[in-house]
């Protein structure tokens, strides 16, 4: 069965994180996105996966290959300007066969039953399933109104509070009949929530959704993305881990050997080849990246640091991210902070978000 992935997007909200490098490859648990999505998709059957792609493709591409590692197929599908969602599906029609194919957000981590999902649309003989999910808070989404069978009646995009009957939301996953794209006009932006279901759901065309209480989390955000990697430690969401566990709540890589001073506090994933200075202390979901330098008496708490960054001695980090190849000198403090690429934070230096 086949799978296309929504992964085109510039990931704007995600800034400055994504500056120099496509959301879709984003560490999370010091792995790239996409191939948690990828590896999710593999476990329910899943045997090509179609990547639409636009913002800085070559990258995911060099990462991806051509999915052997994965014992699937991945093909690639190219934006040259933005499509937006069914447009972006529209692009990849080469691809397409007869068969019902899976649909995945690109910004979404879920661990969704997908096999539970497809035998749904099956059993309900659908032109279009969604997987669907409860929030508290639904006015920043797209609203699904269903009826007792679970028959979609109606889609309300971002509504007012007034307009809130349900708390069900679109999350992001869909199981289609390739037919719908029919009359998707080709290299047009056309949007699956504003145009292409509610055109389906006028003609009386059987859209269904599918209520589900597996975790769900748009990552698109700085602070939803710290948010996953808190209920990855928390064992909310299932992802891989690389590294050994110990203590039941750290997971050391590969060539990491911490003094016997260094404090583990709380849950936290440390990569490969880490130095970690002594006195240093571990607090609760921090998260280290591959190649990293920690300086002694050192304290990380809440921190999400990505690879080939150098931090000084007497640091305090908490609450914060910091991209990849950053240097933070001694005795520094930062707080609430998103640091791009390559930052560089001189001595005595107190950073707040």
């Amino acid at each position: 069965m086949k799978a296309i992935i929504i992964a085109g997007g510039l990931g704007t909200r995600l800034r400055p994180l994504t500056n120099n490098i496509p959301k879709p490859i984003v560490p999370v648990a010091n792995i790239p996105f996409v191939v948690h999505q990828i590896e999710h998709l593999v476990r329910h059957g899943i045997d090509e996966v179609i990547l639409n792609l636009h913002y800085l493709s070559h990258e995911i591409k060099k990462i991806l290959d051509d999915g052997k590692q994965w014992g699937i197929k991945i093909r690639y599908s190219i934006e040259e300007h933005p499509l937006g969602t069914a447009g972006a599906v529209k692009n990849a029609e080469q691809f397409f066969d007869e068969g019902p194919m899976v649909i995945f957000n690109g910004d979404v981590v879920t661990d969704l039953n997908i096999s539970k999902l497809i035998n749904y649309h099956r059993e309900k003989k659908a032109l279009v399933t969604l997987a669907l999910t409860e929030v508290e808070d639904p006015t920043a989404f797209g609203l699904v109104i269903t009826d007792n069978d679970g028959r979609v009646k109606q889609f309300l995009e971002k509504p007012s509070w007034e307009m809130v009957t349900a708390k069900t939301i679109n999350a992001g996953t869909y199981v289609v009949d390739p037919k719908i794209f029919a009359n998707v006009p080709k290299n047009e932006k056309y949007s699956f929530e504003r145009q292409l279901y509610p055109g389906l759901l006028k003609k009386g065309e059987p859209i269904y959704g599918y209520l589900s209480d597996a975790y769900w989390i748009d990552i698109g955000t700085p602070a939803k993305y710290k948010e996953v990697h808190q209920a990855i430690l928390r064992g909310e969401v299932a992802v891989r881990i690389d590294g050994t566990r110990i203590n039941n709540r750290v997971w050391l890589g590969k060539d990491v050997h911490p003094d016997e001073s260094v404090k583990f506090i709380g849950p936290s994933i440390v990569g490969e080849r880490v130095k970690l200075g002594k006195e240093t202390t571990i607090k609760d979901y921090v998260v280290v990246g591959q190649h990293v330098e920690v300086g002694e008496h050192s304290c990380l708490e809440r921190a999400i640091i990505w690879r080939d960054t150098k931090i000084g001695k007497n640091v305090k980090l908490v609450d914060c991210i910091l991209g990849k190849s950053c240097v933070i000198e001694d005795n520094v403090v930062i707080e609430g902070a998103v640091l791009a690429d390559g930052s560089k934070i001189k001595k005595g230096t107190k950073l707040t978000g």
